[in-house]
């Protein structure tokens, strides 16, 4: 009863939004909406759908096709359920992931029982016991529905709402050994935004942990499955074009080159707005290694036994250093703190700048690297407690070394 009032609660609230005057704002803001996932863009590339225009001649479009042609079908059928719509797919997001936890707690308790051997007598009482297990899924529900950032998203009916539920339905695909449905759903989620090619890795391994077979014909097999969804999904969409690829440049070049430097909640605008031409290859370079491949292998090097963990840590690092990002412990006072301002000084300094004049662009890009800052100590934090607590499991919680005080310490 209780789940089913959260949903509710949620979801009326949502809704609630949506039909409000505030829409037209939350739709608009650029914390919010992009030019990949904004509704008023997705409109203007189905008006030039319906009217015979390639929609991705211009600039103003860079959804896929297979999304252009989904909506184009939504608003000619049946304009008046779209709000509700978006609620229902952002309310089945957060009761995917509720499912994926649960799957994901069974790992987690299945894992500690091969383990128990191995952990010192004095950290036994650390691990978890099953009352706390089935809280998780209860607190990743109220999470999602609750987070006021996946509310806005919603109300701004923007399609990362659509790149959400892709995603959760992947991670749940993956933790409950259904190879197929998760390969077939981050394929449609890398589609849609490249950046989510990333949890290809994570899913491998979680899909060979959860089915227990030759873990290297696991991962080809997974590997296999996605490139062909992929290069399906590419094919449909050429199909829905008529067979061409033109809108490759208007999607994943759009995603990739960054022409657009609107302001936004990202690091890529201003860096690009202040440099020299002749250097922007270069540094786009730079900046999409760092966001689609730096960390991937190091990353799994050291948590490979932990795929929901990297999974976790990768959406979180891709959603700080993508092209057009929106708004997805040791500091938790200054994290939370950090959230708390920049989310209200985010929008004080883009009035002060763009209506007012009092501002300038500095203003605004030091509120969003501070953004980007709090969502890093975030996944520092995230990580260091995986490792002290693997630590202290295996050691115990004595920190000496010959005899001496040490501290353990994340590098």
């Amino acid at each position: 009863m209780a789940l089913i009032l959260k949903y509710f609660v949620a979801g009326l609230v949502r809704y609630w939004l949506i039909h409000t005057d505030y829409w037209q704002t939350i739709s608009n803001r650029v914390e919010i909406a992009t030019p990949l996932n904004s509704w008023k863009r997705l409109i203007e590339g189905i008006y030039l759908y319906d009217h015979g225009i390639d929609p991705y001649e211009g600039d103003s479009f860079h959804e896929s096709p297979i999304v252009l042609v989904f909506f184009h079908f939504m608003l000619k059928k049946v304009p008046y359920l779209l709000p509700l719509i978006f609620t229902l797919m952002d309310i089945l997001t957060a009761h995917i992931l509720y499912k994926t936890s649960k799957a994901f707690v069974l790992i987690l308790e299945e894992s500690q029982e091969k383990i128990k051997q191995n952990i010192a007598k004095e950290s036994k009482t650390m691990l978890l016991n099953k009352s706390q297990l089935n809280e998780a899924p209860d607190y990743v529900l109220s999470v999602y529905l609750f987070n006021p950032y996946s509310v806005l998203n919603c109300v701004g009916m923007t399609s990362t709402v659509i790149q959400n539920l892709l995603v959760s339905v992947s991670l749940w695909g993956a933790a409950s050994g259904q190879r197929l449905l998760a390969c077939t759903f981050i394929a449609l989620a890398t589609h849609q935004a490249l950046y989510p090619i990333l949890l290809v890795v994570p899913i491998s391994i979680l899909l060979a942990n959860v089915n227990k077979g030759c873990n290297k014909c696991s991962y080809n097999r997974t590997l296999l499955i996605f490139v062909l969804c992929w290069s399906f999904l590419i094919y449909i969409s050429a199909y829905i074009m008529n067979g061409s690829y033109s809108y490759f440049y208007n999607t994943y070049g759009f995603i990739l080159t960054v022409p657009d430097l609107k302001p936004n909640i990202g690091l890529f605008w201003y860096f690009f707005t202040e440099m020299f031409e002749h250097f922007r290859l270069l540094f786009v370079c730079a900046f999409q290694i760092n966001a689609l491949a730096l960390y991937v292998v190091p990353l799994t090097l050291r948590f490979h036994k932990e795929p929901v963990l990297l999974a976790t840590v990768l959406i979180a690092l891709s959603t700080i250093f993508r092209s057009y990002p929106c708004v997805v412990m040791q500091q938790k006072f200054i994290v939370g703190c950090a959230f708390i301002i920049t989310s209200v000084l985010g929008p004080t300094v883009w009035h002060l700048w763009i209506y007012s004049g009092s501002a300038n662009a500095n203003f605004f890009f030091g509120v969003t690297l501070s953004f980007a800052t709090a969502q890093i100590f975030l996944i520092t934090d995230l990580l260091f407690a995986y490792i002290k607590r693997e630590f202290t499991l295996k050691h115990g919680s004595s920190r000496q070394i010959d005899g001496k005080p040490a501290k353990l310490v994340l590098r």
